[in-house]
């Protein structure tokens, strides 16, 4: 799983892990499982869609952990923080597949920068960066699993975290 505030390159990141050689490899954007909900979406930054956004994160975590189960490496693109973790951990574990969180974490003016110029995205808006950022800036127990990735460029990211994989710094237990 592959997290941060918006604007922290998860997207771009997680393409670049999903293309990795060898075997086959799933990129999920957590923004499409969103999107997939036609009528009555709530912005998903605000306190009355916690209904909403933990019926798409549980469907996300199941169809991670499906492909998973299919031999698939999975890369899960999200904003998602501590508060949703135990939800894919412990369907990692009912599905008996590893899972590793890594959160990227650029300083809040890179992360400002790049989330306030994304071309195509519904959310370039400052507040709501502001507020998810802030919502990253401290992750308890998961602290281990952020990565400063204020100076890196996406290829810098990806390498990092394939690095942290690698080592085993960024596996959680179910």
């Amino acid at each position: 799983m592959l997290a941060g505030p918006p604007g922290a390159g998860k997207s771009t990141v997680a393409r670049l892990l999903a293309d990795d050689d060898p075997g086959p490899g799933v990129h999920l954007h957590t923004d499409d499982f969103w999107a997939f909900i036609r009528r009555g979406v709530i912005p998903p930054y605000l306190p009355e869609a916690q209904r909403q956004n933990e019926t798409v994160i549980g469907v996300l975590a199941r169809a991670a952990a499906g492909y998973a189960a299919g031999g698939y490496r999975v890369v899960v693109d999200s904003v998602v923080g501590p508060w949703f973790v135990g939800v894919f951990a412990d369907v990692a574990a009912e599905a008996g597949v590893p899972l590793h969180y890594a959160v990227l974490r650029p300083d809040e003016e890179t992360t400002l920068a790049r989330g306030t110029t994304r071309e195509s995205h519904p959310l370039t808006d400052p507040g709501p960066i502001r507020l998810m950022y802030a919502q990253f800036a401290d992750l308890g127990p998961y602290e281990g699993h952020a990565l400063d990735t204020t100076d890196h460029t996406p290829a810098d990211s990806a390498d990092a975290v394939r690095k942290a994989v690698g080592t085993g710094a960024l596996r959680l237990e179910g």
